[in-house]
C-alpha cells in the first residue's frame, strides 16, 4: 500500500524491519474486509495469531510503535475528562418533513432557490455583446456567471442513523499518507468534546489513510470526515444482557447508549461496546468537498470509510417516496436503529446558491418517519416542577417497548388534557413517541381486553416539592408553584443554565445539583460562580480532579456572551433565536432593561405577549439583585451590536412568494439592516407587501386592507432610497 517506515535500529535484512509493516498492511486489510465491508477472508483464530505476532514484535522494539498501527485501537491509561475543541465549521441540524406534503413544499422550495437570478443574467447579458465578449467573460466574476445558469436538481436519499454525530480530522505524515489525528463529538454545534482515544476504538474507523487510496479518491493529505457512531441492535441487546445480569439499570435506547458509551472514560471500555461509524460528509479546509454529494460518498468508501450502502440519486418526490416507503418497510430488518431519511441536494453549486438559514441548510431535509405507538397501562401519576414552576403531570407506565426504546414513562402535558382524554388510574392507553422522541399519551383504550381503571386522578393543590399553594392564571392551562424559594425551580434553573445550548457547563449534571442543593451551597444561579475546590470535593464521587474541571467549566461559561446569559435567566417566551435577536439589537443587559415596550416589539419576533413577559422580569427587584449578583462574578453581559441605519424606522413588511434575486432571508436581512421590521402576516399595521412569483393569500390580503405591494425592485429602491412608484 505504499507504506515506509524509518526504522534505524535494524540491519538492512533484518526480518523484523520487513515484518512489521507487512502485518500492518495485512490487519488493517482484514479490518476493513470485516468491518466495513462485511466480507471477512480470515477466522477470527486467524486474525488474533496475527495482531499476537505484531504485538510481540513491538514490544520487542517499543521505539517503532507508531500512532496508526493497528495495536494502539485500545491504549493507555483512563482520561480525567474531555476537552473541548471548536469545530472547522458549525455541525447545524437538519430541518424535518413528516409528511409527503411537507417534503414536497421543501422541494418547490429548492428548485424555486435554484433558478437562475435574473437581475444578475441581465446585467451579464447587456455587457455581453459584440466582440468584445471574450473580454466580458474574464471580468465577470464567477459568482455571476453561476447565478445565470439553471443549476441541476439531483437528491441523495441517505438513511437517518440514529446515533451520535461526529467529526474526525487526518492530517499528512511524511509519506504522503493521511493520519487519523483527533475525534470531536456535535456537542453545541460550535464547540465538541475531544473523544480521540475512544473514537480509536472503532475499528471502522480508519487510522490511517494511504498516498493510494488519497490518489484515487483525488483528496489532499489533510481532511475531516463526519458521521454517525451508532452501536448495532446486536450490541445493544448484548450490552442490556450484561447490565442486567450485573443488577444495573438498562440502556434506553441503542443511540443513547451509543452517546453514553462514546463519553466512558475508560477506553477499554468503549472497545468491547461494538460501535460502529458510518461516513456521510467530507471537508476540506474546513469546507464541504467540492465534487458534490454522490462524489463524496464514493470517496468515502475510496478511503476505507464504512459508508451505508443505502443510498440513491432520486430526482423527484415519486423517487424521494419510493425510497422512503422501502426504508420504512426494511427498517426492522437492517440492524441498526433508523429515524427517517435524509435528501441533500446533489451538486455543490446548488448547494452554494441555497446557501443556509441560522440553524440549518436549505439544501438538506430529515423526512422524519411517522411516531411509533404502543398500548400499556397506567399504573399511577406522578406531577413534576419546571423551572418555571409549571407543574406538569406525568404517566408512570407498565414499561413498553416502542420503536427501539423502553418506555415507562409519558407527558400528560397538563390538568385539561388529563380531563379531555377521561384518563382514570389503572386505564390502558396508547402512547406514541412523539417524532420518535418524547412518549406521549394519546388516547385511553375501552374494550374487553383493556377494562377501563376506577380511580380519577385529582390534580394537586400544592406544589410536591415544597407543598405551597399552587396558582392558576385565568386565560392559561399551567398550574404553577409560585414560591420563589420552591427547591424544585431552583433545581429545574440551575440545570436549565447549564445545559449544552445556554452556558454549557459540562459536568454540572443532576446529581452534582441536587448535592449542592441538600449542601445548602447554591441558592441561585449566581450563587455558581462562588464554589470552591474544598466544596466541591465534599460532595459525594466528585474527586479533587472532577472538582477542579467543574470549576474551569464554569469559570469558562463567564463568557458565554448575552445571548446564552438572557436564556439562563428563564425569561417566559425568550428561547435561543429570541435571545440572540435581543442581544443583536441592545447589545447589552443594560440596554435591554432600559427599553420600553414599543423598543422591545421592534425587534423581529417580539410581540407584546413576549415584551411583557420581559418587562415582568425586570421589574422583579429579586431579578435585578441576581442580575448585579452575575455581574459581579465575572459574568459578560454584552454582545456585538447589530449596526442598523435608521432609515426603514417603524416601517414593517410582510414577505411572499419567491424573489427574482433575493432569498427571503436576504431580503429580511436588508430590511433589518435598514432599520425596518418583518412581520408574518399581513394587518393594517404592515406598511409594505413584498410580492414575488407565486404569491398568494397574503398577496390578497393586502389588496383587500389596501395596503401598498412592492415587487424586489420597488423594495431596493426603498432601500437605496431611490425614487419608485407603486
Amino acid at each position: 500500500m505504499g507504506e515506509t517506515y524509518n526504522l534505524p535500529f535494524f540491519t538492512a535484512q533484518s526480518p523484523d524491519e520487513k515484518r512489521i509493516p507487512e502485518l500492518r498492511r495485512e490487519l488493517r486489510r482484514h479490518e476493513y474486509l470485516y468491518y466495513v465491508s462485511d466480507s471477512p477472508e480470515i477466522s477470527d483464530v486467524e486474525y488474533d495469531a496475527l495482531m499476537n505476532e505484531l504485538k510481540q514484535l513491538e514490544a520487542a522494539h517499543p521505539e517503532f510503535v507508531t500512532p496508526d498501527s493497528p495495536t494502539q485501537r485500545v491504549g493507555g491509561k483512563p482520561t480525567e475528562g474531555f476537552r473541548k475543541v471548536a469545530h472547522s465549521r458549525p455541525m447545524l441540524s437538519l430541518d424535518n418533513a413528516y409528511s409527503p406534503e411537507e417534503l414536497a413544499a421543501w422541494d418547490h422550495r429548492v428548485r424555486a432557490l435554484a433558478q437562475p437570478r435574473h437581475g444578475k443574467a441581465v446585467e451579464f447579458d447587456e455587457k455581453s455583446t459584440g466582440d468584445d465578449w471574450p473580454q466580458v467573460i474574464a471580468e465577470f466574476d464567477e459568482e455571476m456567471r453561476i447565478a445565470a445558469q439553471p443549476l441541476p436538481i439531483d437528491y441523495m436519499a441517505e438513511l437517518k442513523m440514529d446515533g451520535l454525530s461526529v467529526a474526525l480530522r487526518y492530517e499528512p505524515v511524511e509519506n504522503g499518507s493521511a493520519r487519523f489525528a483527533i475525534g470531536i463529538t456535535r456537542g453545541d454545534g460550535q464547540t465538541g468534546e475531544d473523544v480521540t482515544t475512544n473514537i480509536r476504538t472503532i475499528h471502522s474507523v480508519p487510522l490511517t489513510v494511504s498516498a493510494v487510496q488519497l490518489a484515487a479518491a483525488g483528496l489532499p493529505p489533510a481532511f475531516e470526515v463526519r458521521g454517525e457512531v451508532v452501536m448495532p441492535q446486536k450490541a445493544f441487546v448484548r450490552l442490556n444482557e450484561e447490565r442486567e445480569q450485573q443488577g444495573l439499570a438498562l440502556a434506553v435506547n441503542p443511540r443513547n447508549a451509543a452517546a453514553g458509551t462514546l463519553r466512558t472514560l475508560d477506553p477499554s471500555v468503549v472497545a468491547q461496546r461494538s460501535l460502529d461509524f458510518y461516513a456521510y460528509f467530507l471537508l476540506v479546509e474546513g469546507e464541504y468537498w467540492p465534487q458534490g454529494q454522490r462524489a463524496t460518498l464514493n470517496a468515502l468508501a475510496t478511503l476505507g470509510f464504512r459508508v451505508n450502502p443505502r443510498h440513491e440519486l432520486v430526482t423527484s418526490i415519486e423517487e424521494m417516496t419510493r425510497f422512503i416507503d422501502q426504508t420504512e418497510a426494511d427498517r426492522s430488518s437492517l440492524g441498526y436503529e433508523i429515524d427517517g431519511v435524509v435528501l441533500k441536494v446533489d451538486a455543490y453549486e446548488t448547494q452554494r446558491r441555497l446557501g443556509f438559514t441560522g440553524r440549518a441548510p436549505r439544501w438538506a431535509i430529515a423526512y422524519k418517519f411517522a411516531a411509533r405507538s404502543g398500548i400499556t397501562q397506567v399504573n399511577s401519576i406522578t406531577v413534576q416542577v419546571g423551572r418555571t414552576g409549571k407543574l406538569t403531570p406525568v404517566a408512570e407506565l407498565t414499561p413498553v417497548f416502542i420503536g427501539g426504546t423502553t418506555v415507562s414513562r409519558a407527558t400528560l402535558h397538563n390538568a385539561d388534557f388529563i380531563e379531555r382524554l377521561g384518563l382514570k388510574l389503572g386505564d390502558w392507553v396508547s402512547v406514541e413517541r412523539g417524532g420518535d422522541v418524547i412518549p406521549k399519551v394519546v388516547e385511553v383504550l375501552e374494550d374487553a381486553d383493556h377494562p377501563r381503571g376506577k380511580q380519577p386522578f385529582v390534580f394537586p393543590s400544592e406544589c410536591p416539592e415544597c407543598l405551597s399553594a399552587v396558582v392558576r392564571t385565568k386565560g392559561e392551562v399551567d398550574f404553577r408553584c409560585v414560591n420563589a424559594d420552591c427547591p424544585a425551580k431552583l433545581r429545574e434553573s440551575l440545570l436549565h443554565f447549564a445545559s449544552r445550548g445556554v452556558m454549557n457547563i459540562e459536568g454540572l449534571g443532576k446529581a452534582v445539583v441536587q448535592q449542592l442543593l441538600e449542601h445548602n451551597l447554591v441558592h441561585s444561579v449566581a450563587d455558581l460562580y462562588s464554589l470552591t475546590e474544598e466544596q466541591l470535593t465534599s460532595l459525594d464521587r466528585l474527586a479533587r480532579r472532577s472538582a477542579r474541571m467543574l470549576l474551569e467549566e464554569i469559570d469558562r461559561s463567564k463568557k458565554a456572551g448575552l445571548a446564552r446569559v438572557l436564556m439562563g435567566l428563564g425569561i417566559r417566551f425568550v428561547g435561543e433565536r429570541t435571545a440572540e435577536l435581543l442581544a443583536e439589537e441592545f447589545g447589552s443587559i443594560d440596554a435591554l432593561r432600559a427599553a420600553s415596550a414599543e423598543e422591545l416589539e421592534r425587534v423581529e419576533e417580539v410581540g407584546p405577549r413576549i415584551s411583557q413577559a420581559i418587562l415582568e422580569f425586570f421589574a422583579q427587584p429579586a431579578n435585578l439583585a441576581l442580575i448585579q449578583s452575575l455581574k459581579n462574578a465575572g459574568v459578560e453581559m454584552t454582545a456585538e451590536k447589530k449596526q442598523r441605519s435608521a432609515q426603514l424606522a417603524g416601517l414593517t413588511f410582510v414577505l411572499t412568494g419567491t424573489l427574482p434575486t433575493l432569498t427571503r432571508d436576504e431580503a429580511k436581512a436588508k430590511i433589518e439592516a435598514a432599520g425596518g421590521k418583518t412581520a408574518a402576516s399581513v394587518s393594517k399595521k404592515t406598511s409594505y407587501v413584498v410580492a414575488g412569483d407565486e404569491a398568494g393569500s397574503k398577496l390578497d390580503k393586502a389588496r383587500e386592507l389596501k395596503v401598498p405591494v412592492l415587487d424586489e425592485a420597488g423594495l431596493l429602491a426603498l432601500l437605496n432610497a431611490a425614487p419608485f412608484t407603486n
